[in-house]
């Protein structure tokens, strides 16, 4: 089978898509030929992002491509319903999902979002590298601190990130519970972040991402309206709680029996909510992304036939 991906995978920190997308390029180049370029006799062109690429290919060249050759499927994973900031890839979404043979979604939250009432899709959750699962072993060195160690990461600096709650959480940290509560932020930030009571580290990689997690007590995430949030799912797999924030898209239908949702943390209830989350026994999360990749799999088999 010849198969069309319109995105190559990146090598180093970057979004989750990415990761799926060298996984599951990872395990079908074998058996397949892969091809970055709309050439001749494709089979199966796999959308990732339906905006132009590196070639300038983008859906309107998918459409016109299967015009001329009406044997070749098109599939599309929606992996970002464009709510940070993009409002051109909403709409570009919205068209484009009526000319695909079929739909995956990361979460039943993205297929809502933009819409989507027909039966030709598949929603199947993102999952974490397998090096998030061989580092979370218990961690001897989080027994020896006194206070409770939380942290988060993204490598984005979209506001929608959640910025505003990391820095009032640092500052109510300075002010307030120095004695008794560390934040730890990996990743990129935007200009608008304030730092004081935060520890700072820049982008890792996912195995040193993996060990440094696991040092920690309680993952926080304040992103809003994620369409296939795997930070999250990162922290789950390290077995960190996870303290989530009500709006997080696919971050709510993720974390669901796996932490606390909150609306906004403050000093009269971040004592009582973090008390809940270090006496509470939460769900072990084991998703992978060996099942993702089967699933996604299963689906190409079942589209092109």
């Amino acid at each position: 089978m010849k198969i069309y991906f319109n995105r190559k995978p990146v090598v180093g920190p970057w979004g989750g898509g990415n990761k799926t997308l060298s996984a599951l390029i990872d395990n079908l180049q074998d058996n397949n030929e892969i091809v970055y370029q709309l050439c001749e006799n494709i089979d199966l062109i796999f959308c990732f992002d339906p905006r132009p690429n590196s070639y300038g290919e983008w859906y309107q060249d998918f459409y016109n491509y299967k015009i001329k050759n009406p044997t070749t499927k098109i599939i599309q994973r929606v992996g970002d319903v464009g709510t940070h900031s993009k409002p051109d890839l909403t709409r570009l979404v919205k068209q484009t999902v009526n000319y695909s043979d079929h739909m995956i979604f990361p979460s039943k939250w993205a297929k809502d979002y933009i819409g989507f009432k027909k039966d030709n899709f598949a929603v199947i959750h993102n999952a974490p590298i397998d090096v998030f699962y061989e580092n979370n072993v218990e961690n001897t060195e989080r027994k020896k601190s006194d206070k409770v160690r939380i942290v988060t990461h993204h490598w984005s600096d979209n506001p929608k990130k959640g910025f505003d709650v990391y820095s009032e959480l640092g500052e109510l940290i300075q002010n307030n519970f120095k004695d008794e509560l560390e934040f730890t932020y990996i990743g990129r930030f935007n200009n608008d972040f304030k730092s004081s009571g935060i520890t700072l580290k820049p982008p890792i990689d996912a195995l040193s991402l993996s060990k440094e997690l696991i040092k920690h007590d309680i993952y926080l995430t304040a992103s809003l309206e994620e369409a296939g949030a795997n930070h999250v799912l990162e922290a789950m797999a390290c077995k960190l709680p996870i303290l989530y924030r009500k709006g997080g898209g696919s971050i709510n239908e993720y974390c669901l029996g796996m932490g606390q949702e909150y609306t906004r943390l403050n000093k009269e209830n971040l004592t009582s909510i973090i008390k809940k989350m270090m006496e509470t026994k939460y769900n072990t999360y084991n998703n992978s992304i060996k099942n993702v990749i089967e699933e996604y799999t299963k689906v190409i088999n079942e589209v092109v036939g």
